[in-house]
């Protein structure tokens, strides 16, 4: 075993793989310890489904909002970016929550500020107390936002992690279609009080599932970590390989000093960055706010009413982020990363050629479904790889001791590249629309090359296996 003179004399006891000198740890689960997985992330997505139901109320409460409260256009906006401010401050304590109190912890812990925040909004009568409410859903979601990958990726079997990681962007589209469902029959304030729903059986749920195993050893919390486990794999499951491949990892890691957002730098976690804060950078510079944000008034442009459009749009991510989860573990991660990010590029060329035609009165006909085509491709195309997976891998590879700093850094880099791009969508779009999504297809061909030569394959292997190798 390493010994820490060996950590601060640079000796590389540490820098080799701990588990590829060793036989692949075999992990035994029997259909108990399934049941305890499946329940335990069904749970853990209502976090998702929350962020889902936040991002979307936005969209249907908009004229009952300012009708009832006479609040202008200008304000509204404020209203719904808010979201994304205390997102990013949720973001930055979010490791550090997580790590602290625990992933069980923090999902309630931010289960309460968002009935907080719901219950602000349902009883606002003026545009302070909706910001409030609105800031505190936003920290909220920034939190579960990063706390759920990860609390699926340490919990689950290697052979079923990516499916069941890939739970955690299916609920949230899922959350953005029910609000759309419901804010289209309801008022903004009942709608308001459905956004509670899903954090109740949350916080309900949390008392019947174990806590993070892998959390559990990283405290000091030896008895709990092994009976963790053993409910996750099941009662008769032989879980001593496992136990011995985590202890190790933990044990290995505790002689490496305290991290700060320095050592992200050093030799042995640049690529881990590299290609957390990568994926996230690619998810958002291609234009997925902008072109949700404009979709429908495309689909109105193509005579479909702007409320039916956003139901058929959450609809189709619905769909395909489900389709996308059932090849995760099959296909493997690069793959429905590069075939999700070419479609993104198709889906930006055709909508910004139906632009380009426009501008030059060409076509005139075929602008509209050009248009209307290309938003679709590439929604559909965005929630088979690069919605959901760049949060999988995120849950994957970084180590024990450095996930808090790391993970809080690439939830904030998501969260930051959401507004980024819908702060700048109008002004871009005004320069010149056509050009606007030629510049989205461009990164979309910079995120190909960028997962090709940077992004590893993580299927099938465990945790400390991936992160061994990659630091």
């Amino acid at each position: 075993m390493a010994t820490r003179q060996d950590v601060e004399k640079g000796n590389d006891t540490i820098t080799k793989p701990l588990i590829g000198q060793k036989k692949e740890v075999q992990i035994q689960s029997n259909n108990g310890g399934l049941w305890v997985v499946l329940l335990s992330t069904l749970v853990a997505v209502c976090g998702s489904f929350e962020f889902g139901s936040c991002v979307g109320y936005s969209a249907p409460a908009e004229y009952g909002i300012m009708d009832d409260l006479g609040i202008s256009y200008s304000e509204y906006s404020f209203f719904g970016s808010i979201l994304t401010i205390g997102a990013m401050i949720g973001a930055i304590t979010s490791g550090q929550i997580a790590d602290f109190i625990g992933r069980k912890g923090a999902m309630g812990m931010s289960s309460m500020i968002c009935i907080a925040g719901w219950f602000t909004v349902y009883l606002s009568f003026g545009s302070f107390s909706l910001y409030s409410g609105r800031f505190l859903l936003g920290y909220g979601i920034g939190v579960l936002s990063y706390v759920v990958p990860v609390f699926i990726a340490e919990i689950t079997p290697k052979n079923l992690r990516g499916a069941l990681a890939t739970a955690n962007q299916l609920f949230i589209v899922t959350g953005l279609f029910i609000a759309y469902v419901i804010g289209a029959i309801v008022t903004w304030r009942i709608l308001a009080l459905t956004g509670i729903v899903p954090c109740m059986v949350l916080l309900v749920g949390l008392f019947f599932i174990p806590e993070s195993p892998r959390w559990l050893a990283k405290v000091g919390n030896e008895k709990e970590f092994k009976l963790s486990l053993q409910k996750l794999r099941g009662a008769d499951a032989d879980i001593s390989e496992e136990v011995a491949e985590i202890q190790e990892y933990i044990v290995t890691h505790e002689l490496l000093p305290k991290v700060t957002i320095m050592d992200l730098l050093g030799k042995q976690n640049i690529r881990s960055v590299v290609v957390g804060v990568g994926l996230m950078v690619f998810q958002q510079f291609g234009g997925i706010n902008g072109i949700v944000f404009y979709a429908g008034q495309i689909f109105v442009s193509a005579g479909v009413p702007p409320n039916v459009g956003g139901i058929l749009y959450a609809c189709l991510q619905v769909i395909v982020t489900a389709f996308g989860g059932s090849l995760i573990d099959r296909l493997g991660r690069r793959p429905l990363l590069i075939v999700s990010a070419y479609g993104m590029l198709l889906g930006c060329l055709l909508t910004g050629t139906s632009f380009l035609l426009k501008a030059h009165q060409l076509a005139t006909n075929l602008v509209p479904i050009l248009a209307v085509t290309g938003i679709l491709v590439y929604i559909g195309f965005y929630s088979v790889g690069l919605g959901a997976i760049p949060w999988v891998i995120m849950s994957e590879i970084f180590p024990l001791h450095i996930k808090g700093t790391a993970g809080s850094l690439v939830t904030l880099v998501n969260w930051c590249g959401s507004w980024a791009v819908s702060y700048t969508f109008n002004f871009l779009m005004n320069w010149s629309s056509h050009g606007t999504f030629f510049g989205y297809a461009f990164v979309c061909a910079a995120a190909v090359v960028f997962i090709v030569m940077l992004v590893p394959e993580t299927k099938g292997r465990t945790l400390e296996e991936i992160q061994a190798s990659m630091n």
